[in-house]
């Protein structure tokens, strides 16, 4: 069987991590609440969103420190992890775990320059690295008479230098569990490039409505990745570079603000950074998002929605298990082509930016492949669900009284399956159902 396969297509499923920099906060002379929907990141408001675009430069002119700090801490409970003979029930487990904490850089100087570097340690993994990267040149002008914002963004993962909370990197759920299962899969764009790749975007941001992205990804050396705490072979190297693509219309609708976008990345990559086979695993992603963010009076509603298809040709992967473990496979063509569709959804209602409830649906199609998923009952990587989440915050509006820079959002979570791994029961042919994937999580998010 093609477990190695399996286990690769695994390993670039998407983990959002979480993300709050009390230092902008503190350089806009603002409360978080004034960038932040619900007084706590990463969901941008309007303000927020221009903040951003203008390469975070934006200032009061009072001296503040560049250094912010977060933590993460939770409660889960969820599948255990361990193996089970077959027919039996899953074994869930509690567990408390520090998840992460955070130390971010985080500026603007003069008013070309700004950006953030974030490092973290691992609590599960007892390993610090490298995380989000966003380091940003940038000017203003004028396209006839409509204001112009333009610059560069040199970052370490596609889509977080973005500004709307539709794609992954920022994307609900803004925090998530490091323990708790998924599914087998995703679209490389989803995340599997993150922290593993560096790339230059240039960007324009025309009369506070149109925008439009492009650049390329490329892969660190070997050594590089090491030192920075990232492990190497997880994807792979890019061959040449990945390109990616972006462009978003935003304008007042409704009484609120409407975002509608379309995104794409290509790259092929060499599998665990394997030339052997002379091939490639090749991707093509391509999607639509949209969001809308609705002030009422003092409370906020935001719909955010995406979805992506991806177009896969994993050659490279299937000749290596081929060779690898003496599969008789009909062929690697045979083997190696395959689709996904990734719609994902949510809403989220803030009451006085304090009290938020979120619920966000998820589904993940594509076609059946016994090659690529071989763990699958159905040989396919259907899942799909529902994720709810209650949180409070605390100090939004920067009243503290450990001082403006110190917030905490406290919340729990719930993510129950309707499908998993290609089905709703017995998805693994040996009894395993995709409700025995439900897991809770109480969260505690503290940033200063």
């Amino acid at each position: 069987m093609l477990t190695s396969i399996g286990c690769f297509i695994a390993l670039v499923a998407f983990s959002a991590p979480a993300k709050a920099v009390p230092a902008f906060a503190e350089q806009v002379g603002q409360p978080c609440t004034s960038c932040h929907v619900g007084g706590f990141g990463p969901q941008l408001t309007r303000f927020g969103r221009e903040f951003k675009l203008g390469g975070y430069t934006m200032r009061t002119g009072k001296t503040n420190i560049p250094l912010s700090a977060m933590a993460v801490a939770s409660f889960t409970r969820a599948l255990s992890g361990d193996p089970v003979p077959a027919g039996t029930t899953p074994v869930k487990t509690s567990s408390v775990k520090f998840e992460q904490g955070s130390i971010f850089l985080a500026g603007g100087v003069g008013s070309h320059l700004g950006g953030f570097v974030q490092t973290t340690y691992d609590g599960i993994g007892k390993t610090w690295s490298w995380d989000n990267v966003d380091l940003r040149v940038v000017n203003t002008g004028k396209i006839g008479d409509k204001s112009l914002v333009y610059g560069l963004s040199l970052n370490n993962s596609p889509t977080t230098q973005d500004v709307w909370n539709t794609l992954p990197a920022w994307g609900y759920p803004y925090t998530s569990s490091p323990i708790a299962p998924g599914p087998a899969t995703s679209p490389l764009f989803a995340g599997g490039l993150a922290q593993n790749v560096i790339g230059l975007t240039a960007y324009g941001w025309i009369d506070s409505k149109f925008y439009i992205e492009g650049g390329g990804y490329s892969t660190p050396k070997e050594g590089t990745l090491r030192w920075l705490g990232a492990d190497p072979f997880d994807p792979g190297d890019i061959h040449g570079l990945a390109p990616y693509a972006r462009v978003a219309w935003q304008q007042e609708a409704a009484g609120g603000t409407l975002e509608v976008g379309a995104f794409a990345l290509k790259a092929a990559l060499y599998p665990g950074r394997d030339r052997s086979t002379g091939l490639t695993d090749r991707y093509t992603d391509l999607g639509l998002d949209g969001s809308w963010i609705k002030p009422l009076g003092a409370d906020t509603l935001t719909i955010n929605a995406r979805y992506t298809h991806e177009k896969r040709a994993l050659e490279a992967s299937c000749a290596l298990g081929i060779a690898d473990e003496s599969i008789a496979a009909p062929s690697v063509a045979e083997c190696a082509h395959a689709t996904l569709g990734d719609l994902r959804a949510d809403a989220s209602y803030y009451w006085h930016n304090k009290i938020g409830a979120t619920v966000g649906v998820f589904d993940l199609s594509g076609s059946a492949n016994p090659y690529l998923y071989p763990d699958s009952r159905t040989a396919g990587p259907g899942s799909s669900g529902v994720m709810l989440q209650l949180d409070g915050t605390l100090f939004g509006d920067g009243k503290s009284p450990l001082g403006p820079r110190f917030n905490i959002r406290a919340g729990v979570q719930y993510t129950a399956y309707t499908r998993f791994d290609g089905a709703r029961t017995n998805y693994d042919g040996a009894g395993a159902n995709a409700t025995d994937n439900n897991t809770l999580r109480v969260f505690t998010w503290v940033a200063f």
